[in-house]
């Protein structure tokens, strides 16, 4: 039963590492957007995101490769859901254009 909650823990850090990381990349293209200097945003914010969860792996990994397993599992679930909850409304999205062609 330990074992059990130990792996449920794993999942939830997962998921709170790809919160943070997928998070930060959404609030990172909207302040390059705006900023002067997006490469400046971009970079550090590509390092910071990155050192984040490298360390958060590692330190729910141990020497588990079960933990690491379910940590990642919830970082691709989260995801899903940051994708999900930053999406443009459905009134928003633009209609996909159609190509010309070119040949004859």
């Amino acid at each position: 039963m330990n074992e059990i909650l130990v792996w449920m823990l794993a999942w939830l850090a997962g998921m709170g590492l790809g919160a943070v990381f997928f998070g930060g990349l959404w609030w990172t293209v909207r302040k390059g957007l705006s900023s002067r200097r997006p490469w400046l945003w971009i970079a550090f914010s590509s390092l910071l995101r990155t050192g984040i969860a490298l360390v958060g792996f590692y330190v729910v990994a141990g020497d588990h490769w079960q933990r690491l397993l379910l940590c990642l599992l919830g970082f691709l679930m989260a995801r899903l859901a940051v994708t999900w909850l930053t999406r443009l409304p459905v009134e928003n999205q633009t209609q996909p254009t159609q190509e010309s062609s070119h040949a004859p």
